[in-house]
């Protein structure tokens, strides 16, 4: 790729013959050859069922796409959903692409953060039980997910003065300790500490009417401490145009914000829309990264 933002291209990291024959399947334009980069030549596939050559095929168009990243051949991956149980099948140990992602950057903080016209957010916890999240809940976490939420706004969103916004776990953000501690002992002291650092970020908020507040413009982004506390709001807003994205790496990455749906793949049913999102997010951030070097 260029060096000017005017000048970014897109291109595929995939299978020729593959995206050649969907193409035609699907009466489109052929993807022009120089903008594939064919990194398999699969020699069975069908549709929602992933074999082992096709699970070693999207390893290594994952592995391929990072690499062409941090050598500067590209500015930016955006990644489709993939299958746990193909990565599996691989032989590879991750859960997902956000942990695969951090150990081939060698990145050690990192955050998943989702973003959407109306609603940003970042988690600071991910996948976990319900009940446990108090206990993994530390003013560090809290403080991890804002600053990187904090450089994601201000490199690559360019929002000059971030204002970000913390989600109590509590509710009524634990009325005084009548409902939990957590705000008083963990949360409040995390606030104190990114002031320190120069970060706007207020709170702890009652969850049930800040995601509200932000989607009105009052915050730019929302530090949620659990899946489901962001993901519900996000998803309300943003179900068919959210972008996934993993902050902290030293590359751009987006993703769509939906998984494989091997039930419906092939029939011509899926939305495009998110992929478009990630595609247009990528591009924005890339540029914004490149006009900062």
């Amino acid at each position: 790729m260029h060096d000017h933002p005017e000048d970014l291209e897109l291109f595929i990291l995939g299978d020729a013959k593959l995206l050649e024959n969907l193409a035609k399947r699907l009466g489109l334009a052929p993807i022009p050859e120089k903008n594939i980069i064919a990194l398999s030549e699969l020699s069975a596939y069908r549709a929602g069922s992933p074999t082992l050559e096709t699970a070693r095929a999207m390893v290594r168009y994952i592995r391929e796409g990072v690499r062409l990243c941090l050598s500067g051949e590209l500015h930016g991956l955006v990644t489709c959903p993939i299958s746990k149980a193909a990565l599996k099948m691989a032989g590879e140990p991750y859960p997902g692409h956000t942990e695969m992602l951090a150990e081939l950057t060698q990145t050690k903080e990192y955050a998943m953060a989702f973003y959407g016209e109306r609603l940003k957010i970042v988690l600071v916890t991910i996948h976990e039980a319900l009940r446990q999240v108090p206990e993994l809940l530390s003013a560090e976490k809290i403080l991890l997910a804002t600053r990187l939420a904090h450089r994601f706004l201000k490199e690559d969103l360019n929002v000059l003065q971030p204002r970000l916004a913390l989600a109590a776990l509590n509710p009524h953000a634990g009325e005084g300790g009548l409902f939990g501690d957590e705000e008083e002992k963990i949360l409040t002291p995390a606030i104190r500490q990114a002031a320190k650092e120069g970060i706007s970020i207020s709170g702890p908020y009652p969850a049930d009417s800040l995601f509200h507040r932000a989607v009105k413009g009052e915050f730019d982004l929302v530090v949620s401490l659990y899946h489901d506390q962001g993901l519900i709001p996000f998803k309300l807003l943003h179900f068919d145009d959210g972008v996934n994205l993993t902050l902290g790496l030293p590359i751009v990455r987006t993703s769509v914000d939906h998984g494989t749906a091997y039930d419906i793949a092939g029939k011509g049913l899926a939305s495009e829309k998110s992929l478009l999102a990630a595609i247009k997010l990528a591009y924005l951030m890339a540029k914004n990264r490149l006009k900062g070097l």
